[in-house]
């Protein structure tokens, strides 16, 4: 679909969604690719991107739908990866237009003036930030489709999902999003060091170091906005040795009750019985954008009470700094 309006007023925002599990090198390549069109380019690991073409459109004397033909022709080209590309005046129509392509991939461009029109028959869960929870509570109310959700008045939709996200869909069922696109590149990874002053064989000693870790990773990647799918432990041994090892998360987090848990099964993975450490290293893999996890409600009090304590020291050390409140506070309750 194209737009009568001038390309750069009509579209100006490309999403793009790379196939589910692609290789995190492979995943930089397309953000490469992207990159090579404009230089406004904000990464949603683990394989979605978006992209701001208002400066791109009049560089390239082109349409935006031509854009996207073009980084589909240098991904299959170069990388042997096909993208599904959606296009639109916001990042709201601009990836929901990229779930509406079918697989492997292609290119859908929605203009300013066709919004309205292009998404008031689609399935409310179709509308890109409405969770299925919600649309489940749209659904039962009576709104399938985001035409209706369109029309029942904001207020109505406030009391169905709550304040902020009742606020939120109302406006996206409209084409409403201001939101910029923000230039971001993610680190792939985020670690954590403990040096022993001295080699070390005591137990006790060794997981202090490594409770510290999980503290210093969690605050670091909420810090960032990330979340992690997988820790790796590295241990370092006098004499030159050394062992490391990988394990992925049940789900994607930056929480240290999810972080200790696995880092505890990791070091006892190690089977250490007399070998002399000298360093620990706790490494954050295949991170992604904390609001590209999924969020589960859980019916386990003391872990909601120990998330929210979390948030709390989290604010604590903002304003006072990352020493004030140490590992031996935050998981007094947690082992």
């Amino acid at each position: 679909m194209t737009a009568d309006v001038p390309a750069c007023q009509a579209a100006t925002v490309m999403h793009v969604r790379c196939p589910d599990r692609l290789d995190q090198e492979v995943y930089r390549q397309v953000l490469e690719e992207l990159a090579g069109l404009s230089p406004v380019v904000q990464a949603l690991p683990p394989t979605a991107a978006l992209v701001d073409l208002r400066g791109a459109l009049p560089y390239y004397g082109v349409d935006a739908r031509r854009l996207g033909e073009v980084l589909r022709v240098r991904t299959i080209s170069r990388l042997g990866v096909d993208v599904r590309v959606g296009i639109g005046p916001s990042i709201t129509v601009a990836a929901t237009a990229s779930g509406q392509v079918p697989l492997p991939g292609g290119v859908l461009a929605i203009g300013r003036e066709e919004v309205s029109g292009w998404l008031g028959p689609l399935p409310v869960d179709a509308l890109h930030g409405l969770g299925p929870r919600q649309a489940a509570a749209l659904r039962d109310y009576g709104v399938h489709c985001v035409g209706l959700l369109a029309a029942v008045p904001p207020a109505t939709v406030q009391r169905l999902l709550g304040g902020k996200a009742g606020r939120l869909a109302a406006d996206r069922a409209r084409g409403i999003d201001p939101r910029p696109v923000v230039p971001r590149a993610l680190p792939a990874t985020a670690s954590v060091r403990y040096r022993f002053d001295q080699h070390t064989l005591d137990g006790a000693v060794v997981r202090a170091a490594l409770l510290d870790l999980v503290v210093r990773l969690g605050t670091c990647l909420r810090g960032r906005g990330q979340a992690a799918r997988a820790l790796t432990l590295s241990l370092k041994f006098a004499g030159g040795g050394s062992w490391d090892k990988t394990r992925r998360l049940t789900a994607p987090s930056a929480h240290e009750d999810d972080l200790r848990q696995l880092a505890y099964q990791l070091m006892d993975a190690a089977g250490l019985q007399r070998g002399r450490l000298t360093s620990l290293a706790l490494k954050g893999e295949d991170l992604l954008d904390a609001d590209q996890a999924p969020r589960q409600l859980s019916l386990d009090d003391a872990r909601e009470n120990r998330l929210a304590a979390e948030t709390a020291v989290d604010r604590i050390r903002d304003k006072f700094g990352p020493q004030v409140i140490g590992p031996a506070a935050v998981f007094r309750h947690a082992s």
